[in-house]
């Protein structure tokens, strides 16, 4: 009931001082374990991520340093958030995370493993292509662009258009043991360029040029 509340409260906050462009949501599974993987701009993504989808079990990754503030713990606790030491291997983080994943729920997790702060991807980490396959579970890339520059926007009392991409879940082949890290680096590396192709060329940062952003819009 909690949950409801406050996803209703933030959907009526994001509709009355934000303009919402959206897509592909329908690419998220109905049920089923799955990992929601965003590029990370600003606070204003989760909120975005939230209100934008269907499913109800959502919860997200959150660094430790939110709970120092009181409202971000209260509100990330409220939603099953995973707290995450980004300092240390986090073995307990990991294991509620694929617990929360073989349960058939949707955990979002950044692949740059942090927000950026030049406005543009960073390269990513292999957390995401780690715990997909160590869960058995899709990844679904997210591209969220406009949040940047929404607090500012909101300041200015204007209404700025926060932009979100939803794109096929990707399944991996198993990683093998001989050939882990090659793997998830490329497993990572194509989940990157997925993003990329979603988001406008200006956010390409790292994967500026990639050959792989090319083939995948030639795809369709």
């Amino acid at each position: 009931m909690k949950r409801k509340i406050i996803t209703w409260i933030i959907k009526q906050l994001m509709l009355l001082f934000t303009r919402r462009d959206v897509s592909g949501a329908e690419n998220i599974p109905s049920s089923g374990g799955a990992i929601l993987a965003p590029n990370h701009l600003s606070m204003l993504d989760a909120p975005l991520i939230v209100i934008s989808i269907q499913r109800q079990d959502i919860t997200a990754m959150a660094a430790d340093k939110h709970r120092k503030n009181p409202f971000l713990r209260w509100l990330i606790e409220a939603m099953d958030g995973i707290w995450l030491n980004r300092e240390e291997a986090d073995a307990q983080a990991i294991r509620s995370a694929l617990d929360y994943l073989k349960r058939g729920h949707v955990l979002g997790i950044a692949p740059e493993g942090t927000r950026s702060r030049s406005g543009v991807l960073l390269e990513g980490k292999n957390g995401v292509a780690y715990l997909a396959d160590k869960a058995g579970v899709p990844v679904i890339p997210v591209a969220v662009w406009g949040t940047e520059t929404g607090f500012a926007e909101v300041k200015r009392l204007r209404r700025p258009t926060l932009h979100l991409r939803v794109g096929k879940p990707l399944t991996f082949p198993p990683v093998e043991r001989r050939e882990r890290e090659a793997a998830l680096q490329r497993n990572t590396d194509e989940l990157m360029c997925q993003i990329a192709a979603m988001l406008p060329e200006k956010y390409h940062g790292a994967y500026t040029g990639h050959p792989r952003i090319a083939e995948i819009r030639a795809e369709g």
